[in-house]
């Protein structure tokens, strides 16, 4: 008997030194994060807003936690292929995402995704955000959203709206505007905006609702005309539009925004490490300066404000999937 007790406490002495032991060799490994490359998949093609702002800020992750943090390119199904990777990635750090609208907010509300957007990732930290805006084409004679939402109410069968693709955020913008303004407007679904741009410019769709960065140019132009912009603020770049919340829409504050995520259940102390790098990059002059180049204002938060912020977006375009009856699958 004597003989059993020994050996068990022997057991258990050496069950306890090895588990101080890994313990011990997890919180070295996280505390020493990163020591080696960091592998960020920006779920969309080269060149696009994901991936413009998911270089900036990783050139600035490299400078500061001293290794390499590149750049992945996985395009396709509205960012679903590069969410799904990093969903399945090792939840250590060493596999993370630029986060957007469309993974995060658009693209689960109106389809079946392979991951669950609150579930099955780590909130990280956010980037930033920009506006949307409403623009009609110069020959449908209204010059305020007040003349446009009457024009709209008086000639239900006279008006569409260009957009990039069904269910995402510039369809699902207008979507929600025409419930909160009581009007109709035909959906034309292009396969980029530009396109749509273009055929308002021609007549042939009266009204566009684009990001801010994405329809300047054409604003800046003369060739349309900014009615509104969605959010809390108006704009540095159009000082003269007003928000559709001024104007007595407050519902209205869909935003194009960036975050960084990483698979579920990652360390907590990595996640924070990040997001007070991250964080810390954002009060750079130089990088808001950056960010502000492409209509983006910076929106830090903590890990938990980001995951409730995903989780908001999920239910308001899931519900205004819901109710304008919109679905992919």
């Amino acid at each position: 008997m004597k003989l059993v007790h020994t050996t068990a406490r022997i057991a258990a002495r050496a069950g306890l030194a090895l588990a101080l032991g890994l313990g011990a060799h997890v919180a070295h490994a996280q505390a020493d994060y990163p020591n080696h490359k960091v592998r960020v998949i920006a779920p969309q093609g080269a060149g696009g807003g994901v991936d413009v702002v998911g270089r900036l800020l990783m050139e600035q992750l490299s400078k500061r936690l001293g290794q390499s943090f590149y750049i992945e390119n996985q395009g396709g199904a509205g960012g679903i292929i590069g969410a799904s990777d990093t969903a399945r990635a090792a939840p250590d750090g060493y596999t993370l995402m630029i986060a957007y609208v469309a993974t995060h907010g658009t693209n689960p509300a109106v389809r079946k995704t392979p991951y669950d957007p609150v579930k099955s990732f780590t909130p990280i930290a956010m980037i930033g955000g920009t506006a949307n805006m409403l623009l009609v084409g110069p020959n449908l004679g209204v010059k305020t959203l007040k003349e446009f939402v009457d024009y709209a109410r008086q000639n239900p069968d006279k008006l569409s709206y260009g957009t990039s693709g069904n269910g995402t955020l510039n369809h699902l913008a207008m979507e929600e505007f025409k419930h909160a303004a009581d009007f109709n407007d035909l959906s034309v679904p292009y396969k980029s905006m530009s396109e749509a741009l273009t055929d308002v410019i021609g007549g042939r769709v009266q009204t566009v609702f684009p990001g801010v960065a994405a329809g300047l140019p054409t604003v800046k132009s003369g060739r349309v005309i900014p009615l509104a912009v969605t959010g809390e603020k108006r704009q540095a770049v159009l000082p003269d539009v007003p928000t559709f919340q001024e104007l007595g829409y407050p519902s209205m504050q869909a935003l194009t925004w960036y975050g960084v995520v990483g698979p579920a259940r990652m360390p907590q102390a990595v996640t924070d490490k990040l997001n007070a790098t991250v964080n810390d990059v954002l009060k750079s002059p130089d990088f808001r300066q950056k960010l502000a180049q492409l209509g983006i204002d910076p929106m830090p938060m903590s890990p938990a404000q980001f995951g409730d912020y995903i989780a908001k977006e999920v239910r308001t375009w899931t519900q205004v999937a819901h109710d304008s009856k919109i679905s992919i699958d």
